[in-house]
């Protein structure tokens, strides 16, 4: 974890002067949802597109925005700019960049299909000199040159990703205002963020972007947005993603700031884990499973981190579906079909999908009953409708899908985590959640 005393001094200044006149003590911010939802074979396919940009790392690339194929499906709204501009971003616990698509157009009366921030008809924006301590944090093309004597040498910053995707631009500051459930926009003063001017590849521009903008990385990292506004509101905050299929969908949140204390005494609680080659990601420990009560007999190795900073689980606001290790996952398919097998008909998988059942005369509380042990003691019970989903009219499928635990790791995504509270507080590296404190306060 990176103390106050380790970052550079830019971001001290910034996280003094940000917000400064500003007495609220938290940020909560609408989380929107795309309509009409993707599919859950597209969210499949999206999902293993981010996995694999998740688990490839790159000596010289220390921030991997792992959002990058927009598989999540949750956004924050906000306005950059001078005069300001509505933009859509994904909400990413997956990376630390707060980065989003740019024009270079100098002559646009408005905005054209496809394209983003006109960073020409904004007053207030800024990219940092290519010396600036700030771009010291980004990934840079090589070669990247840089000018100690012309006073416009932009800090130029360069992503690209195992699928040849890439998005590349200035990294720069701006006036941004967010859209608050509160109904009063919060205005930021020095916002950091990527500028891309060229991006390029399939996973950024092609459909499976959902009609994103860019990313906000609500990472550990010291430039995510997170830590961007940690003097101002501290270093935690939580989400209520809430489950978008019901009609009229319920409100989803993002929450800047502690929680209240009546709502922080329903959290149980688990330890948040940092890994040194992976220090972006929200790690927790999962030390069991059990379905219908019964514990699974998994080995705890399955479920560690080795010392190459492969295994573990993380918690990703940006990926639909959840991946467990092979060996784990196989075990609970077993059990699964075993139990379902007395209660219901299994049905041919849809593609994509290992196990599928038609509900149409299952009674309520049929599906199995899955239970995560984590470390600490506190244990994660989810619903079964936060891992089956309905790919056609009265089929579900296992929302669970296997990884090699040997070269990558296990993620908890945003279906198991609809319902719950969640709270990250990077201070006590820790992480708690709940079923209860989901209404708007």
């Amino acid at each position: 974890m990176v103390s106050l005393s380790q970052l550079p001094f830019f971001l001290i200044f910034f996280l003094f002067t940000t917000l400064c006149n500003s007495s609220q003590p938290y940020l909560q911010l609408p989380l929107l949802h795309r309509h009409p939802s993707p599919t859950p074979t597209q969210a499949l396919s999206s999902d293993t597109r981010r996995l694999s940009l998740l688990h490839s790392r790159s000596a010289s690339s220390p921030i991997v925005s792992g959002a990058s194929t927009g598989s999540g499906q949750y956004f924050v709204h906000l306005l950059l700019g001078s005069p300001p501009q509505p933009l859509l971003l994904v909400a990413d616990t997956g990376s630390d960049l707060v980065w989003l698509r740019c024009s270079a157009c100098k002559n646009c009366s408005r905005r054209s299909p496809g394209s983003a921030f006109l960073a020409r008809h904004s007053s207030t924006f800024s990219p940092f000199h290519c010396y600036d301590s700030a771009c010291r944090l980004v990934p840079r093309p090589d070669p990247a040159p840089c000018n100690h004597t012309r006073l416009h040498s932009p800090c130029r910053y360069q992503y690209t990703y195992s699928d040849g995707s890439t998005t590349a631009g200035f990294f720069s500051k701006e006036t941004t205002a967010l859209n608050t459930t509160a109904g009063k926009p919060a205005k930021l003063p020095h916002l950091s963020f990527g500028c891309g001017f060229d991006i390029s590849g399939p996973s950024l521009t092609g459909p499976s972007f959902n009609g994103a903008h860019g990313v906000m990385g609500l990472g550990r990292g010291p430039i995510s947005f997170i830590s961007q506004l940690g003097h101002q509101f501290g270093s935690t905050f939580s989400y209520c993603l809430m489950d978008y299929t019901l009609s009229p969908p319920p409100s989803s949140y993002l929450r800047i700031g502690a929680s209240e204390s009546d709502v922080v005494s329903k959290l149980s609680y688990t330890r948040l884990i940092l890994n040194p080659l992976s220090p972006t990601f929200y790690y927790i420990g999962i030390k069991s499973v059990s379905v219908n009560g019964v514990k699974l007999a998994v080995r705890p190795s399955v479920w560690s981190l080795d010392k190459d900073g492969n295994g573990g689980t993380v918690i990703d606001s940006g990926t639909t579906l959840s991946f467990l290790p092979e060996a784990a996952y196989r075990l609970i398919l077993t059990a699964f079909k075993r139990s379902l097998k007395k209660v219901a008909s299994l049905v041919e998988p849809t593609p994509g999908f290992d196990l599928c059942v038609n509900v149409t005369s299952l009674a309520k509380g049929s599906l199995p009953r899955l239970r995560f042990g984590l470390e600490g003691g506190s244990v994660l019970a989810p619903p079964p409708r936060n891992y089956f989903i309905e790919t056609m009219d009265r089929v579900e499928c296992l929302a669970i899908q296997p990884v090699d635990s040997g070269s990558g790791f296990s993620v908890i995504g945003n279906l198991m985590q609809q319902g719950f509270l969640f709270e990250f507080d990077k201070d006590r590296s820790r992480l708690g959640f709940s079923r209860h404190g989901c209404g708007l306060q």
